[in-house]
């Protein structure tokens, strides 16, 4: 199978990394050519003062690895929990609705205008070109050089896949973009991909291999990519059906076996909510690949911008600027956070509030809010309505519409609307920050956990992979049990218990819209979904549209059916 290539023109300037990925912003968003240098000049004559050593490859990649640090620490998480029975992004009056765009999501009726699509495409496009910059660059005859750039391109590949289904199939220079490799095509790519240099990739797990690719990142990708393969073979993503035949189940185990038996990984190291703070990091032995941010020099990630309740800036810190409060996690997703001890439940807090420190609930400090019974409800019109007293922050598990609320997913902007809906801390806000940070934290952000690895194995048993190594469904999924102290499983799991495990287990990390899609759940009521009836029917949405602006430059390419 022969695939095309980028022109050789946009490697000349790679050691100007910024400004590459200013060029790019157009051509790397729409896969399309940018203006033309002299083609006849050989890349690595731009080069010579690069050794031809590991150490220098390092340094190369580092920006194919940051390629995708903005989406993933904004867009990519929005698109996949709040399109998921995750969590929904209210409005607040006229506040935060935005055009519609995190509504569309919760609705399931986005179309290829919406303004959270673009990065996704955009950012995975630029780590594609930088790894075949890289490639370029060392030469493919390199393969142990070239081996890493080739798996994160294999995963930048595989956002695209699963996003948006087809994608252009680029692995140099071309004289024109080519139409979009259908999403089987890719699928088999990325298998091909990671096969041929999962043995060349580093097998240290250190400070040194943190973030970046590794035989176990390889083999966590492809466990992955095998345990969704009835997903991404399906002719049409319209007609998947969950109990299709999925001829790979056997390779999930086997890719999972091999980093279970590395003995490189355990659950054990963090308690649960630790993994996920901002001074995460390597010693997390639970993490197979994350991508690393730091408030400071490795900016993006803002979720706690987003959980926090709007009246609460200093709840948890003295933050220098505003939150946003918008999301609220589904009653419905709340509920799974039900065994007994189960330390995972404190991923999410409602209720009465009190001040935080350290990680740590300050009960004998209540959260006190400066308020009127008008401010707490805006309705409110008796004579006392505007009396002012410290009220203690309380939220409610329930989310309500105001009355005409529906157009905007509107909750009201008073106390009661600003209280609805339990807030996840799981990736504990950054204390820290200063104005200066904008927001920013420096929680790294998990992609492939050990965990992950249990539970797909869990998952490819019960779907009729052959057991191994004395492990059973059961067994897998009381090793997750145990270490956040939730009682063990005393039958065989089903696989709805399976995927209830990974609901209590991924929560906030990105992984449930693919999850949902898998179990032929994505088109489920939840929420507030029933304000748009048709999306619980329209499987074409299990695939995003093309954004517009991608569309607009590559005029030969089709939009995905049902867009």
């Amino acid at each position: 199978m022969e695939h095309a290539t980028w022109p050789i023109e946009q490697e000349i300037i790679y050691m100007k990394p910024t400004l590459l990925i200013r060029l790019l912003t157009l051509s790397a968003l729409s896969f399309s050519l940018g203006s033309c240098t002299d083609l006849d000049v050989d890349i690595k004559s731009q080069l010579t003062e690069f050794p031809d050593s590991e150490r220098a490859a390092e340094a190369i990649l580092a920006d194919v690895y940051a390629a995708y640090r903005g989406a993933m620490g904004r867009d990519h998480w929005m698109v996949q929990t709040l399109s998921a029975d995750e969590a929904v992004s209210v409005s607040m009056g006229t506040d935060w609705f935005d055009g519609g765009r995190y509504r569309e999501f919760h609705l399931h009726n986005w179309n290829a205008d919406n303004g959270l699509l673009p990065s996704i495409w955009n950012d995975a496009s630029t780590g594609i070109t930088l790894a075949n910059n890289a490639i370029a660059l060392f030469g493919e005859d390199k393969e142990k050089l070239t081996a890493p750039a080739r798996a994160i391109r294999a995963y930048y590949y595989f956002i695209l896949m699963d996003n948006f289904g087809a994608a252009p199939l680029i692995t140099g220079p071309v004289d024109a973009v080519p139409a979009r490799s259908n999403r089987a095509e890719i699928c088999r790519f990325i298998e091909a991909e990671l096969l041929a240099v999962k043995d060349l990739l580093p097998t240290t797990v250190s400070v040194a291999t943190y973030g970046k690719a590794t035989k176990y990142m390889a083999e966590a990708l492809l466990a992955k990519l095998y345990l969704n393969w009835a997903v991404y073979t399906a002719t049409d993503v319209a007609n998947y059906n969950p109990s299709a035949q999925n001829e790979k189940l056997n390779d999930v185990v086997a890719m999972c076996d091999q980093i279970i038996s590395s003995g490189q990984f355990n659950l054990t190291s963090h308690k649960f909510m630790a993994k996920f703070r901002p001074d995460n990091g390597y010693q997390v032995k639970d993490f197979i690949f994350a991508i690393p941010y730091d408030r400071e020099k490795q900016q993006g990630m803002t979720y706690s911008r987003f959980w926090i309740h709007r009246s609460a800036q200093n709840q948890f810190a003295t933050l220098p600027q505003s939150v946003g409060g918008t999301f609220r996690v589904l009653p419905s997703y709340l509920e799974k956070f039900n065994l007994a001890g189960d330390e995972r439940n404190a991923s999410y807090i409602g209720g009465k509030q009190y001040y935080w420190s350290n990680y740590t609930e300050d009960k004998t400090r209540p959260f006190l809010i400066r308020t009127s019974k008008r401010g707490i409800d805006q309705d409110y019109n008796a004579a006392d309505a505007d009396a002012q007293f410290d009220w203690q922050l309380e939220t409610t598990k329930e989310i309500t519409l105001r009355s005409d609320g529906a157009a905007t997913l509107n909750v009201g902007n008073d106390q009661k609307g600003r209280s609805m809906g339990y807030r996840s801390i799981k990736f504990y806000m950054d204390v820290a920050v200063t104005s200066a940070n904008q927001r920013n934290q420096s929680n790294d952000v998990p992609v492939f956990r050990y965990a992950d690895i249990l539970l797909m194995k869990a998952e490819a048993i019960l779907r009729g992979a052959t057991a191994t190594n004395g492990q059973t469904a059961q067994s897998l999924v009381n090793q997750i049990r145990a270490y956040v102290n939730a009682p063990v499983l005393t039958a065989a799991p089903s696989l709805q218990d399976v995927l209830d495990e990974r609901a209590r287990e991924f929560a906030d990390e990105s992984w449930r819209r693919n999850d949902l899609i898998r179990y032929g759940k994505f088109e489920d009521n939840w929420g507030f979904r029933s304000l748009y009836p048709a999306g619980m029917s329209e499987k074409f949405r299990r695939i995003f549209p093309v954004p517009t602006t991608v569309l607009n430059v590559n005029t030969h390419w089709q939009q995905n059916p049902g867009y």
